[in-house]
């Protein structure tokens, strides 16, 4: 039995390491690495679970820096100056309905707190950043991430077919993407599947919308009445802005500024391989019926509103 347990942890691992190396190649399409770590986690479980959080992480960080060799600042500044219109109400209005729904279905003060983080803003980040302000124990900061977390799944899948349902334009989609799904990588997965333009689009605003943490952060702490806490910056947004900056105003070889763009998209796309494979049985019975609710209740607020003013205004 013990031999039998050490081969399957074996071909366990290995097929993680074949898939994953396949997520590199250009066959593999993002929202079907996200899948491939989906179908792994649910029926064999992640072989490296420390390792694969670990990775996503950074990996994410490097694929968004490298995608901003791709993109022009004035464009870009221009994409995220669309979508700082919306930005405070959506924020401000996500973050009320979060409180006040979450005591009306009795989630936990903190849980309800971090999931309308998670939802207002750019999801494991957010959440991530303030829940130590809010002096988050650890069952809190895993249902609200494992909410956050499947819903990010659902919508990567979710958008691109609703964009093209709806007749939405590549600016359209990037826009809605951008406010309406919660992490950062789903969001450029989803860009990506949409096409080149809603890519940039969704990529800029988004990171645009990152930098809401430190303002929410401050507010935590007085919320909380939390004054010893460190307030985190996400740091990487700065070189994904100093990339562009580079890609605009720098006669750098377009060879090696598409190179650079084309291993960013390949490592997104493995990115999403881990993010899928982190998704195992326990983390979907640690979320619980009523967090979940109210994570669908705050999506669907956000999701809605998001496109009734971009139908308004685009």
């Amino acid at each position: 039995m013990t031999s039998l347990s050490a081969f399957f942890q074996r071909f366990n691992g290995i097929l993680y390491v074949v898939l994953a190396l396949l997520c590199l190649t250009p066959f593999i399409s993002p929202p079907f690495a996200l899948f491939l770590g989906l179908g792994f986690a649910l029926t064999l479980g992640s072989p490296f679970p420390k390792f694969n959080k670990k990775v996503s992480k950074y990996l994410l960080q490097a694929s968004v820096v490298g995608l901003g060799f791709g993109m022009n600042l004035l464009d870009s500044l221009k994409a995220g100056s669309d979508g700082m219109i919306f930005t405070l109400f959506s924020v401000v209005s996500v973050m009320f309905l979060g409180i006040v729904v979450g005591k009306w279905f009795q989630v936990s003060r903190v849980s309800s707190y971090l999931i309308a983080s998670g939802t207002a803003i750019c999801g494991g980040s957010a959440i991530a950043a303030v829940g130590p302000i809010a002096k988050a124990n650890e069952s809190e900061m895993s249902i609200s991430l494992a909410t956050i977390f499947v819903l990010n799944a659902v919508a990567l899948f979710l958008f691109p077919v609703l964009g093209h349902w709806l007749d939405l334009s590549q600016h359209q989609f990037g826009l809605w993407a951008a406010i309406a799904i919660h992490d950062t990588s789903s969001v450029v997965g989803a860009g990506a599947t949409y096409g080149e333009e809603a890519l940039k689009v969704a990529t800029t605003v988004k990171l645009t919308r990152a930098l809401w943490i430190i303002p929410l952060s401050i507010f935590t702490s007085f919320y909380f009445k939390s004054k010893e806490s460190k307030i985190v910056i996400p740091w990487f947004i700065l070189l994904f802005i100093l990339a562009m900056v580079l890609n605009t105003y720098l006669p750098i070889p377009t060879g090696l500024t598409q190179g650079i763009v084309t291993v960013a998209r390949q490592c997104l796309t493995l990115t999403l391989f881990f993010i899928g494979a982190g998704l195992s049985r326990s983390v979907l019975k640690m979320v619980g019926i009523k967090p979940l609710i109210l994570g669908v209740t705050l999506w669907i607020f956000i999701a809605i509103v998001s496109l009734g003013f971009i139908y308004l205004y685009y």
